[in-house]
Parts: structure tokens; sequence; C-alpha cells
């Protein structure tokens, strides 16, 4: 097969699980926490790493920010031979009480976004692997006692979500909202992989503090910390499955 033309990789050069966090600078964060982590390949938002977490071989790619990048990924990582994706990453809180720092397991995505109604109708559910789900909870609930697990939104508006959006999301019961695990859901479902999610929480949006998926260095301190947690938990999980 032909090497894929946006992560530059072929069949071959991957694991068979990805961990798969939305910036290229947390794929050096996650690979330190590895042992022999080699540069596969660095085009766009995309950077690739080969390491073993554990005797585990995974790979961790970067999938830039929103479904429509995250979906290149998934594509072809899929078509190189990738079983499993992770989604790593950070998340806006949308029920009061949820903490900076806290983690969210996603049970599913609303899929308030463009790209996954362009592989189908908007009614077909964007939910995680059954099997991917139950072990990031498990490491999760073994690592933090400050884990919420259900439902969040995807959107790919970020300066666009309006008090409307927040509240109606608020109102559904969603945990959170980031850009891209829904995207993730329907194109590893749709290609036959397994796919699950684990966000930091960065901020609480019905609180009044509003942020997004960016770059490490400007997190709140304890967001900052935990993430470290949810690689941690996310590199644990991947060893049982």
């Amino acid at each position: 097969m032909a090497k894929q033309p946006h992560l530059l990789v072929e069949s071959g050069d991957l694991a068979d699980v990805a961990l798969v966090p939305g910036d290229p600078g947390r794929v050096d964060r996650i690979a330190g926490h590895c042992e022999d982590a080699t540069t596969v390949a660095e085009n766009r938002e995309y950077k690739l790493v080969d390491a073993s977490y554990e005797g585990r071989d995974l790979t961790i790619c970067s999938t830039g920010i929103g479904a429509p990048s995250a979906a290149i990924a998934a594509e072809e990582l899929h078509a190189v031979g990738v079983e499993t994706l992770i989604r790593v990453g950070t998340t806006g809180a949308l029920q009061r009480g949820i903490e900076i720092g806290d983690m969210v397991v996603a049970t599913g995505a609303a899929k308030d976004e463009g790209t996954t109604k362009r592989y189908e109708s908007a009614t077909v559910p964007a939910v995680p692997d059954y099997e991917v789900l139950s072990e990031l909870v498990a490491a999760a609930r073994n690592n933090t006692e400050n884990v919420h697990v259900g439902p969040i939104a995807t959107d790919d508006a970020f300066y666009a979500e309006t008090d409307e959006y927040v509240t109606a999301w608020e109102d559904a019961g969603l945990l959170a909202v980031e850009m891209e695990a829904a995207a993730l859901f329907t194109l590893a479902r749709r290609k036959g992989m397994a796919a699950g999610a684990i966000c930091t929480v960065d901020g609480n949006l019905v609180e009044g503090t509003q942020k997004g998926e960016t770059d490490d260095e400007e997190l709140p301190e304890k967001a900052k910390d935990n993430v470290d947690r949810a690689i941690r938990i996310s590199l644990d999980a991947v060893t049982r499955l």
C-alpha cells in the first residue's frame, strides 16, 4: 500500500493501538512516559511516534484541532493497520461542580460538528467501543477519585459556542465539550476499529472559565498536572487491551 498522503506512513510502520492527542506537542509528552520512542513521521498537524509501555507496543499520533483533521488521521491510521484509537485530550466542563483537572471519560459524543454528517445521518450515535471504555473507566478510577463518566459534545466552532449552546448542552446532561471525539468514534465504528476518549477538564463553561484544547503551556496549573495523569491512565488501559 502506498504511503498515506497526510500521515506519511505505510503498512507496518505503526502499532495496532494509537493514542491520539490533538496537540502535536503532547505526542512528546506521552512518549516521555514510554520506552524506545522513535519519531516515525511529522507533517502539518500530524506527528507520529512509535514507543512501548510496560512491554506493549503503541503509536502516538496527533490529530490537530477539530473533527476534519481527526477524521483524516483515523482514515489513514486504519489504512495502515491501526485497530484501536484512544483520544487523550482536554475538554471544557458543562456541568457545575466539575472542576479543572477532573477527568472525563466519554460514553458517547453529540455530533455538533460537520464532518460526521458527510459519512452518515446525525441520528446514528457516536459511541466508544465498550472494551476500550471499560478499561479507561477502570484505569481512571484506579488513579483518581475525580473522574466523570458520561456523554459529551463534540463541536467544531470554538468561537461560536454561545450561551444558548452551552445552556442546551448543560440541560441535556452532557458533561463536557471538545472537538474531536465524535469523529473518532464514528470513523472507528465505520471502519471496524475500536475507539475511546479520556479528557482532562481545562475549564468550566457554565461557571465562566472557558478554555479549549490549546498548547499545554496555556493550561491552568491543575490541568497541566492532571494531563500527565490522563496520559498514565490511557497507557495503563492500553496494557490491558
